[in-house]
């Protein structure tokens, strides 16, 4: 009897760890489709989606900000991919490539979009890393509040938020959405942010510490990752690229 109890408590043990450690699906980036010329990160016919992208809203006008990229990996073997994240122009509206956790809606007044922030999720990892290879351009597109920063370097944003409460939706039009609020969004529990102002010359390993801010078990995280840091203001750079692989949260 007392084995068993043994073996039985270090099963559970070992189940406490496995659900702690939570990950996300495909956060390497290697399941892809397309459909009616938009492609998507996540299989076909998936009745579930983690990941999303702009392209919903791009793609009517024959433009992809994110896609899968199968030669320029971080890893290299048989059905890898990484994925490309480029800042584009559509209808002379600049549109940085994202990629983020949750779900595209529908599209909001021809520049926007209704979007669902954030997957449901309860770990508490301590950090978020993976590869990036960027290169950005000097901004040469600016909204109207936003033109000092035409010809500076453009910058890519990495952000992961684990929040409490139920999944947002937002509009991508609305001044809430175009502000940087970071830490300060209502029902954070951790933060990470992380900007890229250079050339990486190649694939390089990232990791950003996730600040606690409370107790508190999130109920859902939100990761975004972005060619244009600014791009939430329509302002960027219509030469940055961003090739994204292997995210992985470390516990």
């Amino acid at each position: 009897m007392k084995i068993r109890s043994i073996i039985l408590s270090i099963a559970i043990s070992f189940a406490g760890i496995s659900a702690g450690a939570q990950q996300l699906p495909n956060m390497s980036f290697d399941q892809w489709s397309k459909k009616s010329g938009c492609w998507n990160p996540y299989p076909k016919d998936s009745k579930t989606t983690t990941w999303d992208t702009a392209n919903h809203g791009l793609s009517i006008f024959g433009v992809n900000g994110a896609t899968p990229e199968y030669k320029h990996v971080a890893v290299p073997g048989p059905g890898k991919a990484a994925v490309k994240v480029e800042t584009k122009q559509a209808l002379g509206i600049l549109v940085a490539g994202t990629i983020y956790t949750g779900k595209f809606l529908k599209i909001v007044k021809m520049s926007g979009a209704k979007i669902q922030m954030g997957v449901p999720f309860t770990g508490r990892p301590k950090s978020l890393s993976g590869y990036i290879h960027y290169i950005p351009g000097k901004i040469d597109v600016a909204s109207k509040g936003m033109q000092r920063h035409i010809g500076t370097m453009d910058n890519a944003k990495i952000e992961v938020s684990l929040r409490k409460g139920e999944l947002e939706i937002m509009d991508s039009t609305d001044d809430k959405f175009q502000t940087e609020v970071g830490a300060n969004y209502p029902g954070t529990v951790g933060h990470g942010v992380m900007y890229f102002k250079e050339d990486t010359r190649g694939y390089i390993r990232f990791e950003i510490p996730i600040e606690y801010l409370n107790g508190n078990t999130p109920t859902n995280i939100v990761i975004s990752a972005s060619s244009s840091r600014y791009a939430q203001q329509y302002t960027g750079s219509t030469s940055s690229v961003m090739y994204l692989d292997e995210l992985k949260l470390n516990y």
